[in-house]
């Protein structure tokens, strides 16, 4: 089996949401409604333009940076489902969630035959802007949670969760003692110190959920 992600230009209007700022949306497609984690300094716009286009029926807020929200109706509704008929073509499937981030559409295909995800990408490349942020070949067994990685042998962290751990780490923050704090990190790359500190915890219970799993 084959599992590559994508990021598409398609017009989405959770994508376009997203664009020009530092907020992402993960997406669990219900049919009927939308399951939306919100993340980010930015959400309240990225909230109101998820409301004008699909409404929002619950929201949580879990803290400043985050929050939960089911939609009034499902983004399919909407003209969303555009990669579909990709997907049936090349007998790929899409592994949930979807991510919109950074005005893009960011979407895991899994396939079988590697030749179908290759497929897949040429067709939807000729009519959308797509880039290929990974592919890779998995390993045969059962379908854990490895698979819905942008990566196999880590945890599922999002493009900015990867950033920010990766600078931390680089940066000396977890020597003992610490060589810089979180709020130095956010003046380097131009965001919140929340923002940066909800990034480093995300990635760091993943990371802990991916080792405790081998001790």
């Amino acid at each position: 089996m084959y599992v590559g992600v994508f990021r598409i230009d398609g017009g989405s209007p959770y994508a376009q949401s997203t664009a020009r700022t530092d907020t992402s949306i993960e997406l669990w497609c219900n049919d009927h409604c939308d399951l939306l984690h919100v993340t980010g300094d930015q959400q309240a716009a990225v909230v109101d333009h998820v409301s004008d286009e699909v409404g929002v029926r619950e929201r949580i807020e879990q803290d400043e940076t985050t929050q939960t929200i089911i939609t009034d109706d499902c983004l399919k509704q909407h003209g969303d489902d555009y990669i579909e008929s990709y997907l049936a073509t090349h007998s790929c499937l899409l592994v949930p969630p979807l991510r919109y981030e950074d005005g893009m559409k960011v979407v895991r295909v899994l396939a079988i035959d590697g030749d179908n995800l290759s497929a897949f990408y040429r067709d939807i490349a000729a009519d959308y802007a797509v880039t290929v942020d990974s592919k890779h070949e998995l390993a045969a067994g059962p379908l854990e949670t490895p698979v819905l990685s942008t990566d196999s042998s880590v945890p599922n962290l999002s493009d900015r969760q990867r950033e920010i751990f990766l600078l931390a780490y680089e940066r000396g923050y977890y020597e003992i003692p610490r060589e810089i704090t979180t709020a130095e990190l956010a003046d380097s790359v131009g965001i919140g110190r929340r923002t940066v500190d909800h990034h480093l915890r995300r990635a760091e219970a993943k990371l802990a959920a991916g080792v405790v799993e081998h001790l």
